[in-house]
C-alpha cells in the first residue's frame, strides 16, 4: 500500500491500443495521476466524463491522467480488453492520448494498495506520491460537488506545493480481485 510521498511503483500494462505502456512512458509529465477504475462500476461510470475534462484541462499543463483497469474480467464482463476497447472508441480516448490500461494479473493495484474504482493516486516531478483518494465528494451529481479534491490536488501539484489535504476517502465500488 502506498503512503503519501513513496515513489510511483514500475509497471507495464496493455492499453486499449493493444500496445504496452509503463511508468517511463510519462517520465515528461509535471504530475502524474493514476486512477484506478473500471467500466462495471455505475460510480467509476459517473466520473467518465469529468476526469476526461480534468485531462482536457491540464493536459497543456503537461498533466498526465492514466486509467487502468484491474478487476477479474473472468467474473466482470464488461471489464475484459474487448469492453475497454469499445469504452476507448466510445470516448474517442486515442486522439486525446488518455491512456487506459488493462492490468490482467492485478499485480499493479496491489502494488498501489488499490481497493475500489475509481481511487486516485497523484503523483508529482518527483514521481512521489502527493495525493490518494476520491476525485470529488459527490459522484452521483457534478453539480452538487462542494469539494473538488482531486483538482485542487493537481493544482498545488503543478504549482509545486504541498498539498492541503493529501488523503481522502475513496468512494467507490470494489475491486473484483481473482478467486
Amino acid at each position: 500500500m502506498l503512503n503519501i510521498g513513496d515513489k510511483l511503483p514500475d509497471f507495464n500494462l496493455k492499453g486499449f491500443d493493444g500496445k504496452f505502456y509503463n511508468n517511463f512512458n510519462y517520465a515528461d509529465k509535471y504530475a502524474l495521476a493514476v486512477i484506478f477504475t473500471c467500466n462495471s462500476s455505475p460510480i467509476s461510470q459517473a466520473y467518465s466524463q469529468r476526469l476526461i475534462k480534468l485531462f482536457e484541462k491540464y493536459e497543456e499543463d503537461s498533466m498526465g491522467i492514466v486509467g487502468i483497469n484491474s478487476n477479474d474480467a473472468s467474473q466482470v464482463a464488461l471489464d475484459d480488453f474487448a469492453h475497454i476497447q469499445m469504452v476507448a472508441r466510445k470516448f474517442e480516448l486515442e486522439e486525446m492520448h488518455f491512456l487506459y490500461l488493462i492490468d490482467e494479473d492485478q499485480s499493479v493495484a496491489k502494488k498501489f494498495g488499490a481497493t475500489v474504482n475509481p481511487e486516485v493516486f497523484l503523483f508529482n516531478r518527483k514521481r512521489e506520491l502527493a495525493y490518494k483518494g476520491a476525485i470529488d465528494d459527490c459522484w452521483e451529481n457534478e453539480a452538487m460537488v462542494t469539494q473538488v479534491y482531486l483538482e485542487d490536488a493537481i493544482e498545488e501539484t503543478l504549482d509545486g506545493m504541498e498539498i492541503d489535504f493529501p488523503e481522502t476517502k475513496s468512494v467507490g465500488t470494489p475491486i473484483v480481485w481473482k478467486k
